[in-house]
């Protein structure tokens, strides 16, 4: 079982269900839930020959290491979405639309984040393997399913991957504070990879040089910033409204 990844939370099982039913070994289900939902589920799993294993709330509890499992655990090989970033951008009709996630520490972010991008038809979420939390059976949980739809490719040196972006003729737009323009007053609509910062600390130098462009997101409140993923969100959907409306 330890070989496998764990994953949680009706939306998170339900989508690798109906995606890679195949990569599925088992599920745990919670033996006091009847409702609907959950029976919905079991019928669904067993239907594609996948081991259903009723077990009580406390054991689910312990597996998981938290009470938010929503009565529904799942073990499961591996899967990758696209080998490396190489395949995944020789395979791309149009110009891409990546989200880089320069060092996002709390996995409820890394989840949301993943969602907005799914949500908003990136081509591909792309971070570094250090200073990262990874893709754990939280984030994947946050991210309702998106976790087993859109690419996760973890790169080993940033930077490098920046400049490799750029030597396709991907242009780089980072967010800051200062930046030159703000969101509105930027082109998205080519080959674009907007790169975010990490909670705290924002980019990191070398990240932030790299870029082609900085764009600042208006502020209009008390607020001095939005978290990660809302500011991913608005970003990548303000890059799907330009693409849409030049498309006609």
């Amino acid at each position: 079982m330890s070989k496998n990844k764990m994953i949680f939370g009706f939306h998170a099982v339900t989508s690798r269900l109906r995606h890679e039913a195949s990569s599925v070994e088992e599920i745990f289900v919670d033996v006091g839930r009847n409702d609907r939902r959950m029976t919905d589920l079991v019928a669904n799993a067993k239907s594609l020959g996948v081991r259903v294993m009723p077990v009580d709330s406390t054991r689910l509890d312990k597996i998981v290491g938290t009470h938010r499992h929503q009565g529904v655990i799942a073990f499961a090989q591996q899967i990758s979405l696209a080998r490396n970033l190489d395949e995944l951008l020789d395979a791309i009709e149009g110009p891409p639309l990546l989200l880089v996630l320069d060092g996002i520490t709390d996995p409820h972010n890394l989840g949301a984040c993943l969602r907005v991008a799914d949500g908003a038809g990136a081509h591909a979420v792309i971070v570094p393997k250090d200073r990262a939390v990874g893709l754990n059976a939280t984030a994947a949980k946050v991210a309702s399913g998106a976790a087993e739809n859109v690419p996760y490719i973890t790169v080993t040196n940033l930077a490098r991957t920046l400049r490799d972006l750029k030597d396709r003729d991907i242009w780089l737009i980072g967010t800051s504070d200062d930046g030159e323009k703000n969101l509105y007053q930027s082109d998205f609509t080519g080959p674009t990879a907007l790169v975010m910062g990490s909670e705290g600390e924002g980019m990191r130098r070398l990240t932030r040089e790299t870029c082609d462009m900085l764009v600042s997101i208006p502020m209009f409140g008390t607020v001095e910033s939005l978290n990660v993923s809302v500011a991913s969100g608005v970003c990548l959907y303000e890059a799907r409204r330009q693409r849409l409306v030049k498309e006609g």
